[in-house]
């Protein structure tokens, strides 16, 4: 318990709200934010997480998330495997006995995280800018209880995502999501290419994003 006390991240925000993308899409879930990103994707909404925020123990952490009453937990960014005491976080959430994922884009070693926690691990494409911070090490280990996500801004990421798929065989390693980008891609094209060519994928749409408009949704 005294890790709990003493162990800090620099928390952006901690919010109640439906999950809007993934497999727990729907579903009643804290969000906890943490500040910071090495990375800067050109569609990114949350730009307002790379600074500020608050340092808050992990024990405050789980009292803030405890005041919901929900068994979702979402740990997000930002990249919030930037803060080393992100893995202490996960595995205190897992310990308290919540259904906890883990949003992450890749970039950093995910060898250290809980095996508890369903990992959601953005590959970047080229249109996002960042294609080049992708580490592909980080395929060995995801397991059947985690998802892959490509964010997608136009036919030609599309194609890119598709040749990775294939290439690595993607569908046998997890669950695999495509996701247009808000206001660049119209889903409706992505399904039709993704119904064209048979692609084992689940297509996913912002659903927050529909029910409350641009940014992170509430």
């Amino acid at each position: 318990m005294q890790a709990l006390e003493t162990a800090t991240l620099r928390i952006s925000e901690i919010f109640y709200s439906l999950q809007g993308e993934t497999s727990r899409v729907g579903l009643p879930t804290v969000f906890v934010r943490l500040t910071g990103c090495p990375l800067r994707c050109g569609y990114c909404d949350t730009a307002y997480a790379f600074s500020g925020g608050a340092n808050l123990s992990i024990a405050k952490i789980l009292n803030q998330v405890a005041h919901y009453q929900t068994n979702y937990v979402t740990v997000t960014g930002g990249e919030p495997l930037a803060q080393k005491a992100c893995l202490d976080l996960l595995t205190a959430l897992c310990d308290a006995q919540y259904s906890v994922s883990l949003e992450t884009s890749g970039a950093l070693d995910l060898s250290k995280v809980d095996v508890r926690v369903c990992k959601v691990m953005d590959i970047k494409t080229p249109g996002s800018g960042e294609v080049a911070k992708n580490n592909w090490s980080n395929l060995a280990h995801l397991k059947q209880h985690d998802e892959i996500k490509f964010v997608l801004c136009d036919e030609a990421d599309y194609q890119w995502a598709c040749e990775i798929i294939h290439n690595r065989q993607l569908q046998q390693t997890c669950p695999i999501l495509l996701s247009p980008v808000y206001g660049s891609l119209d889903p409706a094209t992505l399904a039709s290419w993704i119904l064209r060519d048979s692609l084992p994928v689940r297509m996913q749409i912002q659903m927050h994003k529909l029910l409350w408009g641009e940014g992170p949704g509430r």
